[in-house]
């Protein structure tokens, strides 16, 4: 018997090694893993991951989720809009409660890198209003939090600390000054900052056909300007044809304006298919057309960099054809993309808002019936087709 047992344990401990060197083989060479180090060609790899964020507490649920960004402590936020969410999904809030599930989440929530839940709130208040749809959400060098909105109303920004305490109104709602106002906005998209300037690009937006530059610590607007740097005109424009040559002026929305390190400013003419890249002045330097046989809602919806110094790639999300463009910063040209339409994993449905951590990680949030927030984990550098599909883990 003692025999037996001990060339039992022999081999269980042959067959454990040689199943730790599988496993080990499967994590040293799978498909989705590349080098730390950046070579010549190679572009940045990715796969999602399927367990982050972890589940909300109180039965919460999130509605059209319209705006991400990353902290200082690459802390994770979201704004989603409670208002999209179906009788059925927030059954828990009627009187009396029809089931026990569920309820909608606060309009803002913040998580931490793990995916837990750290804080949520937001909705009217004192002091300010609450935007009738809020739209797109950033947290700037100092920790404080701006929320824009794109409903007819809606014409101006709010200003946060990052536990909701309200700091600053810049302008007033329910104003239609036009693109040429320096009080007002309407149906802003977007804030990004510049921290080195202390300036904040407004996309504004729905109605207006601008970026707008504000003073960060008081608000005040500095500058704006419209396509290619010309004047803003609000004129009405005919819709989108890729044969027809560029409009002088931005479509409506003007989705972004995504300050770089090297100091341009990258602007999204989402319906146009176009990104307009600008000097901090206005000055138009160039710009490139991604998917430009896109029609309807367009394909060029947000932008963030890529962690390394120099920022050589753009990862740019399109909620119109469901996947994410990676472009070469230096070329303007699409170098891969990943993503597909649906409701699984990696898939997307209306991929709206894209924000990068400091290890690279990317994190997306959906719109329309998407409701979601994905995190796509950074996994180095390689050669992976021009088109990805769905990134799903190789292990």
């Amino acid at each position: 018997m003692r025999g037996k047992r001990e060339v039992r344990i022999g081999v269980g401990l042959v067959v454990l090694g040689g199943l730790l060197g599988v496993g080990s083989a499967c994590l040293d060479d799978g498909s989705n893993a590349g080098s730390m180090t950046m070579g010549d060609g190679d572009v940045p790899i990715f796969e999602v991951d399927p367990l982050w964020p972890r589940p909300l507490p109180n039965h919460w649920v999130i509605g059209s989720t319209i705006g991400v960004s990353v902290d200082s402590r690459d802390h994770v936020w979201i704004i989603h809009r409670e208002g999209t969410l179906g009788a059925n999904e927030v059954a828990a809030t009627t009187d009396p409660p029809t089931y026990e599930c569920c309820a909608p989440a606060p309009p803002v929530l913040e998580f931490d890198a793990d995916g837990n839940l750290v804080q949520a709130w937001g909705g009217p208040g004192e002091g300010y209003d609450w935007p009738r749809s809020n739209h797109g959400i950033t947290v700037d060098h100092m920790d404080n939090v701006w929320i824009g909105g794109n409903d007819v109303f809606d014409s101006h920004i709010l200003k946060f600390t990052r536990d909701g305490q309200f700091l600053m109104q810049m302008g007033q709602p329910r104003q239609r000054s036009g693109s040429s106002s320096t009080e007002n906005f309407w149906r802003v998209a977007e804030v990004s900052i510049d921290p080195e300037a202390n300036e904040a690009y407004v996309a504004d937006g729905y109605g207006n056909k601008r970026v707008a530059v504000l003073d960060v610590e008081t608000g005040a607007m500095k500058r704006f300007w419209g396509a290619y740097g010309n004047v803003p005109d609000d004129s009405p424009l005919p819709p989108y044809d890729p044969n027809d040559p560029p409009a002088q002026q931005f479509r409506n929305p003007v989705h972004c304006a995504q300050p770089s390190v090297d100091d341009l400013i990258y602007v999204c003419d989402r319906v146009g298919d176009r990104i307009q890249v600008f000097n901090p002045d206005g000055t138009f330097v160039r710009e490139t057309f991604v998917a430009p046989q896109t029609l309807g809602s367009g394909s060029v919806w947000d932008i963030a960099f890529s962690h390394d110094p120099e920022q050589a790639f753009i990862y740019l999300a399109d909620g119109a054809n469901q996947n994410v463009h990676i472009l070469d910063r230096e070329t303007l040209e699409v170098v891969t993309e990943f993503g597909d339409g649906g409701r699984q994993p990696g898939q997307f449905y209306g991929v709206h808002s894209i924000a990068v951590d400091s290890r690279g990680n990317i994190y997306t949030t959906e719109t329309y019936e998407g409701k979601r927030l994905q995190k796509f984990v950074f996994m180095g550098y390689g050669s992976p087709p021009t088109e990805q599909g769905v990134i799903w883990p190789t292990q």
